[in-house]
């Protein structure tokens, strides 16, 4: 059965970690009374004194009032009146048994009194969060309703059916030039830095919990409309956040164009205050409000989950206390929690089942199956057929590749003595093959041999030497292909992430898009041998043999240096679009190291086809530099470590893996790992493996390498919010009234 403790943190909202019970703590307290001696042991209880000996009987005579002493307990809890109005109560316990006074329990109740005031404090906050973001949704539904309602009588004016293409509008009026000051402002939490995606108000919280409201210049740019119009006898302003590219170019459409009708007002010319909203931005407004439908009840069933969670913990503590003590806290003072603002309040679930009312009408059309599919996703199933193919593969693996070292050492391929066609022309296909579909490697493996036996047997047909690359398109097609087999959704979402990063930064940038950024930044190698694929095959070099071609073409070499440095142009783009939508300067620092990436690359690229001193001493400043600069980075930001102030020497606070040792192996397999720029300098060599051997063995050490940035670089997001993501989005809304003076 799996302890409560694994089970709390297991479940509990990782942005919320700090507000919820410190259960861990309060378990330290009780171990410090176990150690001070008030513990009470069923097989070694107490030995009575004469006194109690004798009086003990008594007691349990009614007239010696042992009702009133039940009644009375141990502790006492009182209800005071906090400070300020919006913390609500607060609660503080008395002990009133003279065996229990003793500082160890003071500090336990102390504790545990701070525990319930700050549960209490902030369910209350966040529900007022809620239902204030749910009042704002309503009354932007209601919107939504109104204008929908407008289009539909307009389309049955025009005798127009659902299906028409055509796209009637409605007409509105400008209601006032250059009135885009006013949005919603939305009260954020401690700590938290949240922006507005219209981009019109960034609220940060400083270190004494005020909001700080700064204003972006830029704002104008995020949106697709700033303007405040007359519509439907509401003034309104439609915000449609830049998302994607499309709405990015029409922001700057819709710009250039305001700036026309402002200047044709200045001369007198008549037709420029009047705008219109059509079916496809009410489409566009009305998934924004589903999207926040979605997280505002995602949201308030975390808070449900904190709700919950805590008074579970509160009820594990307290019977553990009566355990360890002997005495009955526990309904005394569970009665207290229970009657407690975070236990007692219902407004959150009634908003909850309301907010699943309306989604069902207006997004599912009556049908809750469909609306819980949004509102509530489960998670697939896994089979154990999933276990036993692994398996299956993974020994088909094994075997095939263990067959292949053998020939190809028998075959001498690998070595000086070696054909050099096989080792410009089938090797490096078949090891990027090999390298992009690990998932496939039994086919992958299976096809190396098969190809290698044709080798060695004499066949050098064209046919022959076509198969690595029919393999690659085959593993192309599987990619792209629309039909719904073999994961099509987890294939189509990594070329959504894909098509993110090649058209970076018009794209708003989430997690999982740096993130594979990231990845790419590490295959480099991969990525120039790709390009030498391409070209081999595409020229049709693989028919006479010439693996030289591409390497003697000025076009290819030309193109050699932008793909080694196209991967660190895409993460430099996103991290330039997150500084522009959130406005922190450390995206800019961090544009910074992968510009200086982007140097070094070039810069190696350069000295392999130059390769004279000016070129060599050119790389180690560059290389050097950027090896600090990414060291750095790695150790102080993306991983938290390096922290001297904390109680972890030189590591961070929080940490999963109970060996410290290994963080400062990692850290120096890192350093090592990061260093691999120096084979470009120093050309080692490896008894009589071939350069490319080597260079795969490389590229392979920087996966490595990057798997040890993931892994820390998760444990600091999970364990810190090092990206300061929130559990629960603030998704933008669309409309908002606009008070006319």
């Amino acid at each position: 059965m799996v302890k409560f403790s694994k089970q709390f943190e297991g479940q509990l909202v990782p942005e919320w970690k700090e507000a919820f019970v410190d259960y861990w703590q309060l378990k330290k307290d009780l171990k410090k009374m176990q150690v001070h001696g008030l513990v009470y042991q069923e097989d070694k209880p107490l030995r009575p004194t004469l006194a109690h000996s004798l009086l003990s009987p008594l007691k349990k005579l009614p007239l010696f009032g042992s009702h009133a002493h039940k009644d009375h307990g141990v502790i006492q809890v009182h209800k005071k009146l906090a400070s300020s109005e919006s913390k609500g109560d607060v609660y503080e316990t008395e002990l009133l048994d003279r065996f229990a006074d003793t500082d160890a329990a003071k500090e336990f109740f102390a504790r545990l009194d701070l525990q319930l005031n700050k549960v209490n404090q902030f369910y209350k906050r966040k529900e007022g969060e809620f239902m204030e973001r749910g009042e704002l949704l309503k009354k932007q539904m209601e919107i939504l309703l109104d204008l929908k309602a407008a289009l539909k009588r307009r389309r049955g004016e025009k005798g127009l059916s659902n299906d028409s293409k055509d796209d009637p509008s409605i007409s509105c009026s400008v209601a006032s030039e250059g009135s885009t000051q006013v949005v919603i402002e939305e009260e954020e939490q401690q700590q938290q830095i949240q922006e507005t995606q219209t981009g019109e108000f960034i609220e940060r919280v400083d270190d004494s919990g005020g909001l700080i409201k700064a204003r972006r210049e830029e704002g104008k740019l995020r949106s697709l409309s700033g303007r405040v119009i007359t519509c439907q006898g509401k003034n309104l302003k439609i915000n449609i956040p830049l998302t994607t590219p499309t709405r990015t170019i029409s922001a700057i459409t819709n710009l250039v164009w305001e700036d026309l009708v402002s200047q044709s007002k200045k001369y007198g010319l008549e037709g420029g205050n009047k705008v219109s909203i059509n079916k496809t931005k009410l489409h566009h407004a009305e998934k924004m409000i589903r999207g926040a439908f979605v997280e505002l009840y995602k949201g308030l069933g975390y808070l449900r989950t904190y709700r919950n969670l805590n008074m579970m913990a509160f009820v594990k503590i307290l019977k553990k206390f009566d355990k360890v003590t002997g005495k009955e806290v526990m309904p005394i003072y569970l009665k207290v929690v229970e009657s407690s603002y975070f236990n007692s309040s219902d407004k959150a679930i009634k908003l909850m089942d309301e907010v699943e009312e309306l989604f069902v009408k207006h997004f599912a059309e009556d049908n809750k199956r469909k609306a819980m599919k949004y509102l509530n996703p489960r998670q697939r199933q896994e089979s154990h057929a999933v276990t036993f193919f692994i398996g299956l593969f993974a020994g088909c693996f094994i075997a095939l590749f263990i067959g292949y070292c053998i020939m190809a050492h028998i075959a001498g391929m690998y070595t000086g003595r070696s054909d050099s066609v096989y080792m410009e022309t089938v090797y490096p296909v078949l090891r990027d093959i090999f390298l992009i579909c690990t998932t496939s490697m039994t086919v992958v493996v299976g096809v190396m041999l098969a190809h290698l036996t044709l080798t060695v047997k004499g066949h050098s047909s064209t046919e022959v030497q076509a198969i690595p690359g029919i393999l690659l398109l085959m593993f192309i097609t599987l990619l792209v292909c629309p039909v719904n087999i073999l994961y099509r959704s987890s294939r189509y979402l990594f070329l959504r992430i894909i098509r993110n990063i090649f058209l970076s930064p018009l794209y708003k940038v989430i997690m999982v898009d740096f993130f594979m950024a990231d990845q790419l930044c590490s295959q480099v190698p991969l990525l120039r041998n790709l390009e030498n694929i391409a070209c081999y095959y595409i020229t049709g070099s693989y028919k006479t043999q010439d693996y030289g071609y591409c390497m003697r073409t000025k076009h290819f070499r030309d193109l050699s240096y932008a793909v080694s440095f196209l991967p660190y142009y895409w993460r430099a783009m996103q991290c330039g679009r997150r500084w522009f939508d959130e406005g922190e300067m450390s995206h800019l620092i961090n544009l910074g190291k992968y510009v200086s990436a982007m140097m070094a690359a070039g810069v190696k690229v350069a000295y392999e086809k130059e390769q004279n001193v000016g070129w060599l001493s050119l790389v180690v400043i560059v290389s050097t530099t950027a090896t600090v600069y990414q060291l750095y980075w790695d150790f102080v930001k993306d991983w938290g470590l390096l922290q001297f102030n904390s109680k972890n020497p030189w590591l961070r606070n929080d940490l999963i893996l109970r060996r410290k040792y290994i963080y400062y192996l990692s850290m120096g397999l890192n350093l090592v790992l990061r260093l691999a720029w120096l084979q470009t300098v120093v050309h080692p060599n490896f008894g009589s493996l071939d350069s490319r051997v080597t260079s795969f063995l490389l590229a392979a050490l920087e996966v490595i390498r990057r798997g040890h940035w993931n892994f820390y670089r998760l444990e600091n997001e999970h364990l810190n919010n090092a990206g300061k993501f929130r559990a629960v989005k603030t998704v933008p809304l669309p409309f908002h009234e606009v008070d006319q003076d």
